[in-house]
This record gives C-alpha cells, structure tokens and sequence, in this order.
C-alpha cells in the first residue's frame, strides 16, 4: 500500500527521523533537504528510502550526528572542511559560502571535505554551484566496490563526478554520472525489492557477472565503458579523497549496514567564474552549443530527464506505507 505526500511532508519526515535518531536539528535539516530534492527529482534510491539508513548509522555511530563541521581557509581560493565524521551535507553548506566568495574574488575557489559521508546526489551540488552563475566541477569517493578491468578485488568506489553548467536563467545542464555502470544505491534498492539486476551492471564474489542483486552486493561493481570508467573513478578518487586528505575508497568502511566505524571519505568542489576565463564570452558560447544540441531531432540535455520529473512531482510522491512506518519509527 502506498501514500501519497507533498515534498514539505518528505522533508519534515526525513528531518523529525534523523532528530529522533540523535542528529543535530541543523544537520538533519541540511540532510533532510537534500532527501526532498531526491524525491523531487524521481531519484528514489537518494531520497525517504535512505533515510533509515542515515537514522540507523546515527544510532550506530557510523555518523556522528552531532558533529560540528571545522572551515579553514588555506589560502584564498581554498576552503578546506573537516566534517567530523558527520553528515557530508551539513559540511558542504559550511563551506560553501566560502568557495563562492573565492571563485567570484579569485577567479576559482576549490573547496574539499575530509572525514565525511555519503553525499547524496552529487548533481545537485553541481547544480548548485551553477544556479550561482558559476561553473561546478564535483567530485566524491565511495567505499570500493569496482574493481580493475582484468581484476577481481575492488579498489575504487562508484565514484560519481558532475558538472553543473550556468545558462542564462538558471543551470544549462547538469552532468551526473559515476564510474560504475549504474549507481551501486539502484543494485541496494533491486536487492530490497527482491528484483533482479540487469547484465552488465555487476560481478559476483567470483568474479562472474551476475544478475543476482545479493550476488553483486558481495562483488563487485562493473565500470562504465570498461577500462575508461576506472580511469575516470580512479581520478575522482586523486581529487575527492587523496587531495582532500579523506580516506580512500580502499580503506573505508561500508556505506551500507552498521559494520565498521565512520568511513571518512571525501568530496572536492571547484567553483569557477566563467567570465574571468573566458574574457566575457562563455554565455554565447554555450548557448550557442546548446542550440546545436537540442535542435538535433530525438537529442536531450544532460539532467533533463531529472528536470522534468518536478512536474509530476510538485503534487506530491507515492511512498510505500511500510517506508513511512520504518521512518516514523525513529521519530521520538
């Protein structure tokens, strides 16, 4: 059985769940936001179906609830944050005033987080940063689970990047996409529902590729395109958890279940100003591609698909009822 409930109810949720579980009436408010956005978007394995997750790794203490993210600020286009071993979210809006101010006085600001978490859907960092008018590259790593091409034994994580791109009303496109052939969260979310995955997405324990979702969650996840999507996770990793100084993939405990202490992995944002580079230029630039893009027949822009669920979604989402209950089991 399923309820339908407004976006605000999402929000109010999420954030009255993660209180009730022992978090901050701030960091559950910045993670509650990011839970609606999720919703919003159609993103259903980031969005109330996390929630237990979050609330449970609060009681367990593989996220501190009450931490205090630490800014510094290195030198100028730098900001620096240590989330604490806390939720990535409440750290990233710490920072983030901090990496804007740079970019827009420096050309560029760069902001990394260390001791952190799960951040959620990396494309609305991206976005983000582009609705201030600004060019976002982001990046965040994850507990491996992809191994090499030609190996067995995972290294990297789905280490997801995303680029949020200014237009000239709000973001052109947004760009989010993560090493692994899909996001480990949709494998998480067939396993709950007892589906089964799709070929190409995973390999089993052995090494052999599976259509089995527990199967692939003892595996291992299959890069995008091969050998070219570990490069690209490999190089998340260099920027999100080695530039950062967070943990790598590697060395980080589970995002899923309650074994092992906080993972302390990490993200990295760069924040650029496109005028400075571009002596004035990029707007028509961009513009002028994105036309050539969208006129082609049957062609859509990256993040358009997301875009376009908040029409079917400003009325409210459909949840399971027994999501609700194990949500509002948390709430004290």
């Amino acid at each position: 059985m399923a309820a339908k409930i407004t976006l605000t109810e999402v929000e109010e949720l999420a954030k009255s769940a993660l209180v009730g579980a022992g978090a901050s009436e701030a960091n559950a408010a910045s993670v509650a936001r990011s839970t609606w956005r999720a919703e919003r978007d159609g993103v259903r394995s980031h969005g109330l179906l996390y929630v237990p997750i979050y609330a449970e790794h609060v009681q367990c203490g593989k996220v501190d609830g009450q931490a205090v993210p630490e800014v510094s600020r290195p030198k100028p286009a730098a900001v620096r944050v240590n989330a604490a071993s806390g939720f990535a979210h409440p750290a990233i809006d710490a920072g983030f005033d901090a990496m804007d101010e740079a970019a827009r006085t420096q050309g560029v600001g760069v902001m990394t987080v260390y001791n952190s978490y799960n951040c959620g859907v990396l494309g609305h960092h991206a976005e983000r940063i582009a609705e201030q008018g600004l060019l976002g590259l982001c990046f965040t790593n994850a507990p491996a689970s992809i191994a090499p091409t030609g190996g067995s034994k995972p290294v990297i994580g789905t280490n997801p990047f995303a680029l949020g791109v200014p237009g000239s009303d709000g973001p052109a496109f947004v760009i989010d996409q993560s090493a692994s052939a899909i996001a480990k969260s949709e494998i998480m979310l067939r396993n709950r529902e007892g589906k089964s995955i799709e070929p190409g997405w995973a390999l089993d324990a052995d090494g052999n590729e599976t259509t089995d979702a527990a199967a692939a969650l003892k595996g291992s996840m299959i890069p995008s395109g091969g050998a070219k999507g570990f490069g690209a996770g490999l190089m998340v990793e260099v920027f999100a958890a080695a530039l950062s100084g967070a943990v790598l993939g590697k060395d980080a405990s589970p995002f899923s279940g309650t074994i092992g202490g906080p993972p302390n992995t990490g993200q990295c944002f760069i924040a650029i100003d496109p005028d400075t580079f571009s002596g004035g230029s990029f707007g028509d630039r961009m513009g002028s591609l994105v036309t050539y893009l969208t006129e082609q027949d049957g062609t859509r822009l990256p993040g358009s698909r997301r875009a376009g669920a908040r029409d079917h979604t400003a009325d409210g989402v459909e949840v399971d009822q027994d999501l609700i209950d194990r949500i509002s089991a948390f709430i004290k």
